[in-house]
């Protein structure tokens, strides 16, 4: 796929994915879809994954929809970012030394604040790395899927040009035809 966010980051990509908004389609509508989707990742190392959780799980999803959305020339919300630093806090990240002088963040907690964390510490790592201003939601207010943008000048709007940018392109035809 090509606009695949690299390494964890599409972990992030994928997540944020998990809700599609045209058509409406929710690949994690309970607690136990949540338990299933982090399990399939290797995110999920055990501990309950009740309806709080799942909750929670949501809240941080659409908050981090919001700050790509932001990567993209939206709004930021500092109560987005609020909420991922209490997310990770819940998850305990901390960070853990390895050889050859990298340092990488893991959660201690359990469970799906743990899960949540990993996600998390992937946030981190690209915000550390350049690549997080990278990953973006499109433009496109009716689709907002998460999109790495691998153009030279960081420009790209739309997850597709073929389909999100040719709706904002014949938008903004008929508007100025319509205006004339």
């Amino acid at each position: 796929m090509p606009n695949r966010a690299p390494g964890t980051l599409g972990l992030v990509q994928d997540f944020v994915n998990t809700r599609e908004l045209d058509p409406d389609r929710e690949a994690i509508p309970t607690a136990e879809a949540l338990a299933a989707w982090l399990g399939g990742r290797r995110l999920l190392d055990g501990g309950p994954v009740g309806e709080a959780e799942h909750a929670r799980a949501l809240e941080l999803r659409e908050a981090l929809r919001r700050l790509l959305l932001a990567n993209n020339g939206g709004p930021l919300d500092p109560g987005d970012l609020a909420l991922l630093d209490r997310a990770a806090a819940d998850s305990g990240l901390r960070p853990r030394f390895l050889p050859g002088g990298r340092v990488t963040l893991e959660p201690a907690a359990p469970g799906a604040a743990g899960a949540l964390g990993r996600l998390l510490a992937a946030v981190a790592e690209a915000m550390s790395a350049g690549t997080w201003s990278r990953l973006k939601v499109c433009a496109e207010g009716t689709c907002l899927w998460a999109f790495y943008d691998r153009s030279r000048n960081r420009s790209g709007h739309w997850c597709s040009m073929e389909v999100c940018g040719n709706r904002a392109k014949a938008r903004q035809f008929r508007r100025r035809r319509a205006a004339s």
